[in-house]
């Protein structure tokens, strides 16, 4: 019976995929029945997005110090005020700052007597968007000398919603480019490895394994321990991705190397050889092309290895560093106990790359279920 009801989905879903439609055109079709697929891909879309336009999407810029407001906790927005009045604009109390004479310690609580209204397109901190002209033009906020911060401050009094969207554009394109640098090694030494076998492939295979031996958290340490600290931060930048591509393209060179020994014998390549073609025109007409779509897969499932690996570089503090900021630098405040007593809301990043990592897996998981549009 079981058999039989397979045998049935099966058939339906071979008949209900029309002939003549190209594989990319299948794999787009199944993709989008995925409902995570799609909604990973939006988390993606929404996250870029906000990285791309940081400076407009966030209130202060990411160096401006807030002095009298160290450590604050995010400011709750409301609609009614304390004498049960409904606004129709929302707005947030301004901030008294006490101390504990027992303890000391300096805390917040809201002045209930002065309210700043959260309004679209205020003036505030002054910013060269990508370089390419000055203003000060934000999306939301208060005006002068209010404040509004969404998720807290930080040790230092800098806003933490305002650093996250900074810090997004180093830890998402971290990703991106560490993948890209990581599929270029992978796919060169797996086409390579499988291609020609014998002495190549010995060769290549050993390099993978004394790469993929050593223990991964360590090699890193070790690896971005050895950039000077002198360098300037975008060198420094540059040097993590670097390291982090060179340590990752292991997995998919192994996984091409199987799919082109098995493809090297079929009759397409057999042809080929037979015709004439070059080594390299074959490789490149016949072998990355069939297996584009598993490069795509494992490329996107790469990424978030490579945010976390950026993240956990620099919360150890060999990462990324000042002026530069990045998710794993704002985590690095939060891993004293008695700093997260006082200020739990500078864990707050975490988030952002939990949602990053669940996003890029929601995808990657659709893309492999895609890649194969003819399975049930």
């Amino acid at each position: 019976m079981f058999n039989k009801t397979i045998k049935k989905i099966a058939s339906e879903e071979a008949q209900s995929v029309p002939q003549g439609v190209s594989q990319w055109r299948l794999i787009k079709r199944k993709f989008l029945k995925n409902r995570l697929a799609k909604s990973g891909l939006v988390i993606i879309a929404i996250l870029y997005t906000g990285a791309i336009f940081a400076e407009f999407l966030s209130p202060y810029h990411m160096d401006t110090i807030h002095d009298q407001f160290v450590q604050a906790p995010p400011q709750r927005v409301r609609w009614v005020d304390n004498d049960k009045k409904i606004h129709l604009r929302p707005f947030v109390y301004g901030y008294k700052k006490e101390r504990d004479l027992n303890t000391f310690r300096v805390y917040y609580e809201e002045d209930r007597d002065i309210i700043f209204p959260i309004k679209l397109f205020v003036r505030g901190d002054s910013y060269k968007y990508w370089g390419l002209f000055e203003t000060d033009l934000h999306l939301f906020g208060v005006e002068k000398p209010g404040t509004w911060f969404l998720f807290g401050t930080d040790a230092t009094g800098k806003d933490l919603f305002s650093r996250i969207l900074y810090g997004s554009r180093v830890s998402l394109t971290v990703g991106l480019i560490g993948v890209f640098l990581s599929i270029i090694f992978g796919t060169l030494m797996g086409i390579t490895s499988g291609y020609f076998g014998g002495l190549v492939d010995n060769i290549i295979q050993r390099v993978i394994e004394v790469l993929m031996s050593f223990p991964q958290i360590p090699l890193w340490m070790a690896l971005a321990a050895a950039i000077p600290p002198q360098w300037d931060p975008i060198f420094v930048y540059l040097g993590i991705t670097l390291v982090l591509s060179l340590l990752g393209w292991g997995g998919l060179a192994r996984q091409l190397r199987g799919k082109v020994l098995a493809m090297r014998k079929q009759e397409f390549v057999l042809a080929a050889k037979a015709c004439g073609v070059s080594t390299p025109s074959i490789i490149v007409r016949h072998l990355v092309p069939n297996s584009l779509s598993h490069i795509i897969v494992i490329g996107t499932l790469a990424i978030p290895q490579m945010i976390l690996g950026e993240t956990a570089l620099s919360f150890l503090g060999l990462g990324i560093k000042a002026p530069m900021t990045s998710w794993g630098v704002l985590l690095s405040q939060a891993q004293y106990v008695r700093i997260l007593l006082h200020a739990p809301w500078l864990v707050i990043p975490v988030f952002w790359v939990v949602a990053t990592v669940l996003a890029f897996n929601f995808v990657g998981d659709g893309l492999r279920d895609a890649a194969d549009p003819y399975s049930i």
